[in-house]
């Protein structure tokens, strides 16, 4: 595949390619060029045309084309998600259900953005002003890039391109290395649909090179970023030469917390699907399971039988609910973190092995709270460390001695303990009787803390990919 650069699909100005590899067999899918800077500037340059002809369309003629689109991939499903699943590595189901977010994002972004009227400070309002309207409007940023990580590619296309497209701004996408080629395919159909040159394009290359490039350039107005912390502080300080706007979701270490009367049918469910899902690889999942100490060795039972029950191998495979992880580097990191918790008094209860780029399901037991992995040790995979806790206070305080603040979650049958919890965990977003991971379409999405600045979500987006100009109409009543 090529860089869509301008009008043209290109290869990089210096001929190089990074190949795409399916991380459960080795075996080789593609190509992508390797951008270079120089490739960045000429997409910038024509993301500043590109914007320039899509921001005068009207919202519902954009909407039409993004209706376009949706159908397109609506006819394309299965071919997307068979690729999504060999160059990503997820379970065929769930690489399905990720292209069919496609239909709840798009319809959602259009009828948010047709019913965001622009605002009126009546005459009057403020002393002074009996004779004077102000219309607050809203206008396109201009150039918005997008930088999206390896887990959820498609997921998040839907949350930061149609979002820009819908109000007017062009989009330059940086996907990752690793899994390149769906979002590249989603940006053919982007333009079939009938989005203009230049108001989409997609730069493949390393991120230390693209990634950067585009945070620093002085023609970018928005950097969008999913991603690590490191990369995210890394981004906004190149940002900040040119006060560059950013919205960056980065890392999390989620704590998921059993009060003692919790339901532990309920618990293990939510366990399972919330650590589990894309073999643990969510920044949102549930990744510090904090349990009261009497609750502690049942859930550790419970949920050793349902890791003996999960299908682990090729994610292809319909049966498949444990696929690997990216890369076997990825792998080894994960076994690297276990083996260093190991060291230090923490048990495995179950699983603890690598194979190449797959690592099993593993439980940690006899997890102390002043261990790495209760603070900030966010471990990309499918293992869940268990830490009890006495009391009430004490569950939050473990939970919020983390540097991370992406979500948490809490299970209860008391409503007056979950909001407490609720109310005192510092993270963006707390779920009552659920795993942290959770994340509709519709919700602000975000992290406090190390884990992010702004939101992302149909409630929110629209207002990060715009600005606001207020047109006052001075002294215009007699």
């Amino acid at each position: 595949m090529k860089n869509l650069i301008g009008n043209k699909w290109v290869d990089s100005s210096n001929m190089n390619v990074i190949e795409v590899n399916n991380p459960y067999n080795n075996e080789f899918i593609d190509t992508v060029p390797d951008a270079t800077v120089e490739d960045v500037d000429r997409a910038v340059v024509a993301a500043i045309d590109g914007s320039k002809i899509w921001r005068e369309k009207p919202i519902h003629e954009r909407a039409e084309v993004l209706k376009k689109f949706a159908s397109l991939v609506l006819e394309k499903k299965e071919e997307l998600a068979v690729l999504l699943s060999k160059e990503t590595g997820k379970p065929i189901k769930e690489a399905r259900g990720e292209i069919a977010n496609v239909q709840i994002a798009i319809p959602a972004f259009i009828e948010r953005a047709k019913h965001l009227y622009d605002e009126v400070i009546p005459a009057g309002t403020e002393m002074g002003q009996e004779k004077t309207i102000q219309i607050v409007v809203r206008e396109p940023l201009g150039v918005v890039a997008a930088i999206i990580p390896f887990n959820f590619p498609v997921d998040l296309f839907c949350q930061k391109v149609p979002s820009a497209l819908i109000m007017g701004n062009s989009i330059i996408i940086k996907p990752s290395t690793y899994n390149p080629l769906t979002l590249t395919k989603l940006t053919e159909l982007l333009i079939d649909a009938g989005v203009d040159y230049g108001a989409i394009q997609v730069v493949n290359g390393d991120g230390p090179t693209v990634g950067q490039a585009l945070a620093s350039h002085p023609n970018v107005s928005l950097i969008s970023l999913t991603g690590s912390t490191a990369v995210g502080k890394q981004t906004m300080a190149s940002a900040s030469s040119n006060l560059t706007r950013v919205t960056l979701e980065l890392g999390g270490n989620d704590a998921f917390i059993l009060l003692e009367d919790g339901n532990m049918d309920l618990a293990v469910r939510e366990a399972v699907w919330g650590r589990l899902y894309n073999t643990g690889q969510v920044c949102c999942a549930s990744k510090r399971f904090i349990i009261h100490n009497s609750r502690k060795n049942e859930f550790i039972s419970r949920m050793t039988a349902e890791i003996q029950k999960l299908v682990v191998g090729d994610p292809m495979n319909e049966n498949t609910t444990i696929g690997c992880l990216i890369n076997e580097h990825a792998a080894i990191r994960v076994e690297e973190q276990v083996n260093k918790m190991v060291s230090v008094g923490a048990k495995i209860v179950i699983g603890g092995k690598r194979n190449g780029a797959s690592y099993e399901a593993t439980i940690l037991s006899d997890v102390t709270k002043d261990m790495e992995v209760a603070k900030d040790m966010e471990i990309f995979g499918p293992i869940i460390a268990v830490i009890g806790f006495d009391s009430i206070d004490e569950a939050i305080e473990i939970a919020n001695q983390s540097s991370f603040g992406l979500c948490g979650g809490v299970i209860t049958e008391n409503m007056k303990s979950a909001f407490y919890v609720a109310n005192r965990l510092e993270c963006g977003g707390a779920v009552i009787n659920g795993a942290s991971f959770y994340r509709s379409f519709e919700m602000p999405f975000g992290g406090w803390k190390d884990s992010g600045i702004g939101n992302e979500g149909v409630m929110s987006t629209l207002d990060e990919m715009t600005r606001k100009k207020t047109i006052v109409l001075k002294n215009i009543i007699s």
